[in-house]
């Protein structure tokens, strides 16, 4: 019995939007997580789509090569959409936290991203999973939805006492400023806030926002070292796409520790 438990394997959910979701966050991601039993969900259970402006880094001018997505999660990307389960998300509706061991949050700036972080019901979902004390990684805006689920145990954001980070303001401006004047507000996806704004409010002391070293360099799975991830009890945050590799191998640790 105890041989057979052992090899048990893990299940991991990954929710997305309908559209828009970073590609590297989540087929990088994917591709560091693909020999566990991972299955995606989207709204309304139809195949999700790829910001593709991070894929062809059309519009991003001189800067295409410092913002879209590199060559290898360009590839990932592609070989995750041959899979069959991405092609064969469940809805939000069907998620039943006790069916998974863990929950991975990815992220993206486009507009279509709203809707994913503003989901009542997905974000009662991802509160479910926090109470529950199952695993649960979050990177970029995908820790705003964490952000603003709200624990049922608590009655405040499950980040409240957690120490984490997120898309870090300085970032956020500076992609907004080097392509504002051609893409307007694609890098800013609540003008009024900004991501860094908005989880550091739901914290019990903003202390507990963690920026890591400059965004500069993007980590690769041998060079986890360039990325920054922050680990809390079962909860790991992430900043960007730089950080994919550390990130979602630390989720992979917790969820083997968690097994």
């Amino acid at each position: 019995m105890s041989n057979t438990l052992a090899a048990r394997t893990i299940k991991v959910l990954i929710p997305l939007p309908s559209r828009d979701f970073d590609p590297t966050e989540v087929a990088v991601s994917w591709k560091n997580l693909r020999d566990l039993d991972v299955t995606f969900a989207t709204p309304d259970g139809e195949v999700a789509a790829e910001d593709p402006r991070m894929m062809s880094g059309e519009g991003l001018g001189a800067f295409k090569f410092m913002l879209r997505a590199d060559r290898a999660a360009r590839l990932a990307m592609e070989e995750l959409k041959k899979t069959r389960e991405f092609n064969h998300p469940i809805t939000y509706k069907d998620i039943r936290v006790e069916d998974f061991d863990g929950i991975l949050l990815p992220g993206g700036h486009a507009p279509a991203m709203r809707a994913y972080m503003e989901s009542t019901l997905l974000q009662m979902k991802v509160a479910q999973f926090f109470d529950s004390n199952k695993p649960m990684a979050a990177i970029c805006h995908g820790v705003v939805l964490a952000a603003r689920s709200i624990s049922q145990k608590t009655g405040k954001s499950i980040l409240y006492q957690k120490n984490v980070t997120a898309l870090v303001k300085t970032s956020e401006l500076l992609a907004w400023n080097l392509t504002k004047k051609r893409l307007g507000n694609y890098y800013r996806t609540y003008p009024d806030t900004t991501v860094e704004d908005e989880v550091v409010s739901t914290l019990i002391d903003k202390k507990n926002f963690h920026h890591g070293p400059p965004t500069l360099l993007k980590d690769t799975p041998t060079s986890t070292w360039k990325g920054f991830a922050v680990v809390d009890g079962n909860l790991v945050t992430a900043r960007w796409p730089g950080d994919v590799n550390k990130f979602s191998l630390s989720f992979r640790e917790l969820l083997e520790r968690n097994r």
